[in-house]
């Protein structure tokens, strides 16, 4: 079996193929990016929603399932996004930019009586869609090598969460993420002078879920202030995670079929773990229906993952989260603009990934608006999310890649009152 020292996709020698489509080449390693909680309102918030309780009646929290004690609408959120990344390398000054778009949130929400509030969602929860070239010459023999490294695939999730409003104050929820998908990748290895390629495959197939235990304790003020705290705990994920690993030769035919392929070496595993535990809290302040500010500390734990025949590991990770809302005057039908949710916020993100002794950190500012439609209410808040995201990931040291970002998103929530009783006929 072929030992492949996985810091060699990044380091000296490579060149990012401008004509692929996709993401961060980062997703080369274990089940991707993540593009897990991307909805508008949280993201524009830097993330912030352990200690995010909506003070309207349409909106559902599905980070925290605890933090839904306002919802009284049935709602329905339909959301997409535009990323656009700009890469950089030191070696040979490259750069390159890449630009995706994809359907990032449909949720559905409603309150099942006045203290039981239910959420059912479907996210894309990572992603692999890179494609690497790394090319170098023999000065000796005049030999070319060149290895082509290329990921595909998405692991989706589908959420139900319940929320309990124990007392006026204090709520508990929990929420279950079921994970399917597909996750490939390959590294391809050639020679000038060669017949054959060498091909080192790794594929994921997925099927499992976890849960997610999560509570609130909102204290009220006379002036109309709240102080909210809110902890979230994310048991890791059980269920079936079959990975083949296979090293071949052989030749490539016309639309990248294999011709005349020999198995050389083949692996198959079985894990039920491949998402480590996760724990969140948060603190917010904010005046009813004015304005809003919160900040979060999240925790996960380092994991092992199966990497082209490697057994590899994540260090333990950690992301900090600033932001909030602010609201002018929600009733004020003369001036829209007083009725616009103004949204801010920022993150640092130490990465779980250390590649050539280097930590892959991403940090961002963000901010939002949410636009009510012009007949809405506060009764039947009807609105359009928008969102951006401004930041980077990774880093030039050690002939690394830096990967700056742009990222817009969109949403639109429908909120009205279904199932509600005619008082007239």
């Amino acid at each position: 079996m072929k030992k492949t020292f996985v810091v060699s996709l990044l380091t000296a020698g490579i060149y990012l193929n401008a004509q692929s489509v996709g993401n961060s080449p980062y997703a080369a390693y274990g089940i991707g990016d993540v593009k897990y909680d991307n909805t508008v309102e949280i993201n524009s918030m830097g993330g912030v929603s352990t200690a995010y309780i909506w003070d309207f009646n349409n909106s559902f929290n599905f980070r925290n399932p605890a933090a839904n004690t306002n919802l009284e609408l049935a709602t329905i959120k339909v959301e997409g996004t535009n990323e656009n990344n700009f890469y950089k390398t030191d070696y040979n000054n490259t750069s390159v930019t890449k630009h995706s778009n994809y359907l990032s949130n449909i949720a559905i929400a409603m309150p099942l009586s006045k203290k039981v509030k239910f959420g059912l969602g479907f996210q894309p929860y990572s992603s692999k869609q890179y494609e690497i070239l790394r090319t170098s010459t023999n000065a000796d023999t005049g030999t070319t090598e060149g290895h082509k490294y290329t990921g595909k695939g998405t692991l989706n999730t589908i959420q139900a969460a319940l929320g309990y409003q124990i007392t006026p104050s204090f709520a508990l929820g929990i929420r279950t993420n079921f994970y399917f998908g597909k996750l490939y990748d390959l590294e391809e290895v050639t020679f000038s002078d060669a017949e054959l390629l060498s091909g080192y495959e790794n594929s994921n197939k997925i099927k499992s879920f976890n849960f997610t235990l999560g509570t609130t304790y909102q204290k009220k003020f006379i002036n109309d202030h709240k102080l909210t705290v809110g902890a979230t705990y994310t048991f890791g994920t059980t269920g079936q995670m079959e990975s083949t690993y296979t090293n071949s030769t052989y030749y490539k035919g016309v639309g990248d079929v294999k011709g005349y392929e020999t198995i050389i070496d083949q692996l198959e595993t079985k894990d039920k773990k491949f998402l480590p535990q996760e724990f969140s809290i948060g603190l917010g302040y904010g005046h009813e229906t004015k304005w809003f500010v919160g900040t979060q500390l999240d925790y996960k734990n380092g994991e092992n993952f199966n990497f082209l025949g490697q057994t590899l590991a994540y260090q333990d990770s950690y992301k900090i989260s600033a932001g909030g809302w602010i609201l002018p005057n929600y009733n004020n039908f003369r001036n829209y603009f007083s009725r616009v949710t103004y949204r801010y916020g920022a993150y640092y993100q130490k990465g779980a990934l250390n590649l050539a002794g280097q930590n892959i950190n991403r940090f961002a500012i963000t901010g939002g608006v949410t636009l009510p439609f012009q007949k809405s209410s506060v009764t039947r808040m009807n609105s359009v999310d928008l969102g951006l995201e401004i930041g980077k990931t990774g880093t030039l040291t050690n002939n690394l890649i830096q990967q700056n970002f742009i990222n817009l998103r969109v949403g639109i929530n429908f909120a009205d009152k279904w199932f509600a009783k005619r008082l007239y006929n």
